[in-house]
């Protein structure tokens, strides 16, 4: 299963990617930056042959820059934090307060990585994230920035944890009609992974989603209720009408069964009646519903004819 990334690319599930599969990833990237960077070096050797040393050196560093710091930076730019090795290895950069990182963050990751990886072997990189609580090197640091996993393994799923009591049945009169199933897809990730995240960072993303909820729905937050307990009692909320919808759905679809009618027929309804379909079940699942005439009641000849309503 994979973490959910919003439209933003704000991953919601922030766990802090370890030191080999970071390794691993940028072990992918550098083979497959340093390939890039032969073939460019190839091809301007033999483009500039005619050229003087200090033309050919110049040509040289522009070639170094370009490729090995440049294209990083670019990559993960337009690529919002995910390069090819990280692709890979199911990581991306995002930052502290899980964002999608800029351009200005690439800069000073790719800056601070032709020191503490290029020139030093990577051996500066490896001493920061091992000492680092997050695994973040030097250049995460200064950056602001942090590697995560964007990927878990299958079977980890939680549910979605109630909301506190006193907020059970608070929201029965909000309309949620306006609110689109990406944004409840993001806060049902939310409250399962709630409890993983990094205290600021998951008050941070409660408060973000709780804004973009009240939005939708056009009423503001409570004062006095935390951000994660309001998107707990909404969703639980959303949870009971849908549970609601479902039962009178199956009643409607029983009494179909036991009264021979038709799936996607109409209903007959005659208020004497004790049995037979409810017209107000009906009527809420979206069945028609027209009312049967009483006993003794002049009905029309069977004439083929239907006469229009």
């Amino acid at each position: 299963m994979s973490e959910l990334v919003t439209g933003d690319a704000v991953v919601l599930g922030l766990q802090p990617a370890k030191l080999p599969s970071r390794a691993l990833a940028l072990a992918i990237d550098l083979v497959v930056v340093g390939a890039a960077f032969v073939l460019v070096s190839i091809g301007l050797a033999i483009a500039t042959a005619t050229l003087d040393e200090a033309a050919l050196a110049a040509v040289s560093v522009a070639a170094f820059l370009l490729v090995l710091v440049g294209g990083p930076i670019a990559v993960e730019t337009l690529s919002h934090g995910r390069s090819l090795g990280k692709l890979a290895c199911g990581l991306r950069v995002v930052r502290d307060d899980g964002g999608p990182i800029r351009f200005r963050h690439a800069l000073v990751r790719g800056a601070m990585g032709v020191v503490e990886i290029l020139m030093t072997v990577g051996v500066v990189a490896c001493i920061a994230s091992l000492v680092s609580a997050r695994g973040r090197r030097l250049g995460d640091v200064f950056a602001g920035t942090l590697v995560v996993r964007e990927r878990v393994p299958a079977g980890r799923a939680a549910a979605v944890p109630p909301p506190p009591p006193w907020l059970v049945g608070r929201f029965a009169e909000l309309d949620l009609s306006a609110v689109p199933d990406g944004l409840w897809l993001a806060i049902r990730q939310y409250l399962t992974r709630m409890h993983q995240l990094d205290a600021q960072v998951g008050r941070s993303m409660a408060e973000r989603l709780a804004g973009e909820l009240a939005a939708r729905t056009g009423v503001p937050v409570p004062e006095g209720v935390p951000a994660g307990a309001y998107l707990a009692a909404v969703v639980n909320e959303r949870q009971a009408r849908d549970a609601r919808r479902v039962l009178v759905a199956a009643r409607v679809g029983a009494a179909y069964a036991g009264s021979g009618v038709p799936e996607g027929g109409v209903v007959a309804s005659r208020p004497e009646m004790g049995s037979g379909v409810p017209a107000e079940a009906a009527a809420g699942a979206g069945v028609p519903v027209v009312p049967v005439a009483e006993e003794g009641a002049a009905r029309p000849a069977a004439t083929g004819f239907a006469p229009p309503a």
